[in-house]
């Protein structure tokens, strides 16, 4: 089976302006999001901005620049990279916090206990989730770019905040309801105004919250405007991870666009006489997950993106990642 390529996805579907890729750290996630970025930029011609919600600075590390924290920058013309620091993003957002705190009950200063807890929750893997993905959505709503690609963290932190979006929209909804009914009551309402005051600032920042978390989730599962992929390489953990999370997905009404292939020992090599034990070792080894790959997810593949003799870095080594990940040279 040789799948025709990305560029055969993005042609057929000429309206997806939004593309996330996910997938196990180390799988290549940073280069396929790059290359696709590449290809945006420079043979379509369209203004894209690549943004990463990786900590480890994944977008620097490829480009062999320094993203991280400096907001967004012109690499190439069409082209703009993101790396935003989460620490600083959280430390914002907490300050914002204790603020409103301080608003809300009208305090000079915090309780010494309340500015612990608040400071404590930069710990909450939520907390950097909440930031990337706010961002995220952010820049999609601000509509100055016409691509916007993602490179997504591991694919677990995606889901509980879709799961959470679910959750916290039933929980306000209950609320609401039984809001409304003491409302009905005018003596009790009105011996509680004080309260209500305090209650109605609580819960304009739950429903914030919850808009901020739906937000995201409707970006990320609108199959119209938004192409959701995932990359795994030939290996039987990356195959059992890939198909835990497709069952993960579709559950959540995440529709998957297709599977990238990555890492892949081109099979020409073993006709080479001179082929070294190793390399053929690896192919050998490759080749009974190549045929589970296309038995388990079949037409879902839609690029195979080869092994490369160096680590893809730098714009050369992108533009040739780009080349093969749009245009599919391998079967499996």
């Amino acid at each position: 089976m040789k799948p025709a390529g990305l560029k055969a996805y993005f042609d057929a579907h000429p309206e997806i302006r939004v593309a996330i890729f996910a997938g196990k750290g180390g799988l290549g996630k940073t280069t396929s999001s790059s290359s696709l970025a590449y290809y945006m930029a420079t043979e379509k011609k369209c203004k894209t901005l690549l943004f990463s919600t990786d900590p480890q600075a994944s977008l620097s590390d490829i480009f062999e620049r320094n993203f991280f924290g400096r907001g967004v920058i012109e690499v190439i013309p069409n082209l703009f990279v993101v790396e935003i620091d989460a620490d600083r993003r959280v430390a914002e957002y907490q300050a914002s916090v204790k603020q409103k705190i301080r608003d809300m009950y009208g305090l000079d200063e915090l309780p010494r206990e309340i500015e612990e807890y608040v400071d404590s929750s930069s710990a909450e893997p939520s907390m950097y989730e909440s930031a990337t993905y706010d961002a995220m959505a952010e820049l999609v709503a601000a509509n100055e770019y016409d691509m916007y690609i993602f490179d997504m963290p591991p694919f677990g932190h995606g889901v509980r905040m879709v799961a959470m979006a679910e959750i916290l929209s039933k929980w306000v909804e209950k609320i609401t309801e039984a809001r409304s009914q003491v409302a009905e009551y005018e003596q009790v309402a009105a011996s509680l105004k004080g309260e209500r005051a305090q209650e109605d600032a609580m819960m304009a920042e739950l429903l914030d919250i919850r808009q901020r978390i739906t937000t995201f989730t409707d970006l990320i599962t609108n199959q119209k405007s938004t192409g959701f992929f995932m990359v795994l390489i030939p290996e039987q953990m990356a195959i059992l991870d890939t198909d835990r999370a497709l069952s993960m997905f579709s559950e959540l009404g995440i529709q998957l666009s297709g599977l990238i292939v990555n890492q892949v020992y081109p099979p020409e090599l073993i006709e080479q006489p001179n082929l070294s034990e190793f390399l053929r070792n690896r192919l050998e080894g490759q080749r009974p997950y190549l045929e589970e790959i296309a038995r388990k997810f079949g037409e879902r593949v839609l690029s195979v993106v080869p092994m490369y003799t160096r680590e893809p870095k730098g714009l050369e080594m992108i533009a040739r990642a780009s080349a093969d990940l749009m245009d599919c040279k391998v079967a499996i």
